[in-house]
């Protein structure tokens, strides 16, 4: 299973509808069983989940203590194949230990100078955690001037996804319906790059793992040789 866990300290990034929207998709591709947990005390995630009339995603009721064992179980005995944490916009001991539980770290940024100054502390500490992370742009404009200059500045801090979430009305009434904009305009330009994002997240997946694999043979050769 792949635990995937979107960060952010600064709020209205849309961290929540990138959650769901995520774990919605995976589901819809195929990449299934997937399950969702929320740990902004703020509970929106929870809230949108509690309106859904569809039995998937599953969530995850889990308290911070045990949650842990909650991302294990979940993975040993309901046989998840992703796990989408949700967070609170801070940098904690709390926010640390989610982290810690990550297979990839997702962190939205909208396209101005106050969210990509915001980004630091965020990338210290999932850095520190030794974690690979990817930015994603979100309520994006793809003409605008700011958006390639936000993503020229991310760029110099790590990877930035190619596809971002426009700026589109139908994102947040979707949400407000317990659904995802995909789910109520399957062919629409939402339902594109929402598709074209999850494909984009688990290729950067399968890099990092793939990345990772390369330098445990790399240090077994030298181990070998010594």
């Amino acid at each position: 299973m792949k635990t995937i866990v979107v960060c952010s300290q600064k709020g209205g990034g849309a961290k929540t509808t990138l959650t769901a929207l995520l774990a919605v998709e995976a589901e819809r591709a195929g990449d299934s069983p997937a399950w969702i947990i929320d740990t902004d005390k703020q509970g929106t995630l929870s809230q949108w989940h509690e309106r859904r009339q569809a039995e998937t995603p599953q969530r995850a009721a889990v308290a911070f203590a045990d949650l842990k064992a909650g991302v294990a179980a979940i993975r040993d005995k309901h046989n998840g194949v992703f796990c989408f944490i949700d967070t609170a916009p801070a940098i904690t001991d709390q926010q640390a230990a989610i982290i810690a539980l990550a297979d990839l770290v997702i962190i939205p940024v909208q396209p101005s100078p106050l969210d990509a100054w915001a980004i630091g502390d965020t990338v210290e500490m999932v850095r520190e955690a030794g974690k690979p992370f990817l930015f994603i742009m979100t309520k994006a404009n793809a003409q605008a001037n700011l958006t390639a200059q936000t993503i020229a500045a991310l760029s110099h801090h790590g990877a930035v996804a190619r596809t971002f979430l426009a700026s589109r009305i139908l994102y947040a009434s979707a949400m407000a319906g317990g659904n995802t904009a995909p789910e109520l305009q399957p062919k629409g330009s939402a339902a594109q790059e929402t598709a074209q994002l999850w494909q984009e997240v688990k290729s950067h997946l399968r890099e990092n793992e793939n990345s990772r694999k390369r330098e445990r043979q790399k240090r077994g050769k030298v181990v070998a040789h010594a």
